[in-house]
């Protein structure tokens, strides 16, 4: 038997999101020792996403959600709401898992539909516009980024400047593509609703119970501050903090990324669209029914060994990079009302892996989504379901499942150091080439030492 310690979660800063839908828990903390049949560890839109996949193939399970903080707490509610397919990463996708690559773009693509579909028959108001998903460049360096997707046959098409201009509101970017059927959701509101999908299906949510460690066996028993959970399997969907688990690590790393919220703007003419500029620490915004704009920037900040400190909720003297660029893309734009960070969980090849602890192989775990999250966790549920009912389908022998093929990264501390010298050399090269000029040899060098770079 072998066990595992999730490490103590931060006192949280609440997103813009969170603070807009008026988040707050609605399920009590454990409160005893209990029993059942699936414990999921985290209430996410992954641990959510299974309870409800599991509760519909096999409704005479009891299945139990322990989320740390509350519903959408982590990074389900403070990402930047961008929905997209992964044909955007059609070629990675490819070279990973082969032919296998177009069914999981297209299992993505419905899953914007099952989204559209909760919205439209009222069971969640999350603020769904499909109003296209803009992949572009504003500089030299930048132009091609998307060459890999529409060698695949994507359903994306390129746009001109003009085009551009007018669906974004500002001349920054002169070259990208479309993603029509994709665009931008309230990520808050879409967790809280998951919530509220669970409970009304029977599904039992314990908010306010971090799980310390899980002990291993047949049946695992899980540990939190009101009690103990005896499970006979257990899904980790915990994100970035799943970097705890031991056998994990050499797989996983953890960034952030930054965002702000501005006072309401006028329309830019995105209705609904949101935009993502192919830098290497990626800028990406959307504009909300209220007219907010919503803007984030990755940072490539690690900690050492992934520990996910206070900055991980906020970062405050990350904003000065943010408003440089908002002041770069929206000139004249109104004041920031709201700043947050969130984890990224990310893997070598971009892509998330699934499969069960092999110490323990009754607990299962989906890492890896690396900030595409929205349409992609409904098809990792899948995959999770499957595994954890032992069903022999294609969701099970998913060329994403398993660490077989998986680049490992470097242990500690090489892994710190290196992640703080290509993060220096990739803010260098994004400073230069935004305004179309060159770096030097080094930086580039330096700059391409990525995982999976």
């Amino acid at each position: 038997m072998t066990t595992h310690h999730l490490r103590p979660l931060s006192p949280p800063h609440r997103s813009f999101w969170l603070q807009d839908a008026g988040a707050r828990a609605a399920t009590p903390p454990l409160g005893s020792d209990i029993t059942t049949d699936v414990a999921i560890v985290g209430g996410g839109y992954l641990g959510l996403w299974t309870a409800l996949r599991l509760r519909a193939a096999a409704p005479q399970l009891k299945i139990t959600v322990l989320e740390a903080d509350i519903c959408g707490g982590g990074a389900s509610g403070r990402n930047g709401g961008q929905v997209h397919s992964w044909w955007a990463e059609i070629d990675l996708l490819t070279r990973l898992v082969g032919p296998e690559a177009e069914s999981l773009a297209r299992a993505t693509c419905d899953a914007i539909d099952e989204l559209e579909a909760l919205q439209t028959s009222g069971q969640i108001d999350m603020d769904l516009r499909l109003g296209g998903w803009l992949w572009t460049a504003s500089s030299r360096a930048q132009e091609g980024a998307w060459d890999g997707a529409l060698k695949g046959g994507a359903p994306i098409r390129p746009l001109d400047a003009a085009q551009i201009r007018a669906r974004t509101g500002t001349d920054s970017s002169y070259l990208g593509v479309i993603e029509d059927r994709a665009g931008s959701v309230h990520p808050a509101k879409l967790a809280l609703g998951l919530r509220a999908l669970a409970l009304q299906r029977g599904i039992t949510v314990h908010e306010a119970t971090p799980v310390s460690r899980i002990e291993g066996g047949a049946p695992c028993q899980l540990i939190a501050p009101g009690g103990r959970v005896r499970a006979e399997k257990v899904v980790l969907a915990t994100n970035a903090w799943s970097a705890a688990i031991r056998e994990l690590h050499p797989y996983l790393y953890v960034v952030d990324s930054q965002i702000i919220a501005t006072e309401p703007m006028a329309d830019l003419g995105l209705k609904g669209a949101s935009v993502c500029d192919a830098q290497a620490h990626v800028l990406y915004w959307q504009q909300t029914p209220g007219g907010r704009l919503i803007f984030g920037r990755g940072s490539g900040r690690i900690s050492l060994g992934d520990h996910l400190g206070p900055g991980f909720n906020r970062n405050a003297g990350g904003v000065a990079a943010n408003l440089e660029e908002l002041a770069r893309v929206y000139p004249g734009a109104p004041p920031m009302t709201h700043d947050w960070t969130g984890p990224i969980d990310c893997t070598a090849q971009h892509l998330p892996i699934f499969g069960r602890l092999s110490t323990d192989p009754n607990i299962f775990y989906g890492i890896g989504f690396n900030g595409t999250g929205i349409a992609q966790t409904p098809v990792g549920a899948h995959i999770l379901t499957s595994l954890v009912l032992g069903r022999p389908d294609h969701w099970a022998r998913s060329g994403l499942v398993g660490l077989k093929g998986r680049s490992r990264l470097p242990p500690e501390p090489i892994r710190y150091l290196g992640a703080r010298i290509v993060r220096a050399a990739i803010s260098r090269r994004n400073a230069a080439e935004i305004v179309n000029q060159t770096p030097g040899a080094l930086v580039r060098y330096l700059s391409t030492l990525t995982p999976g770079g």
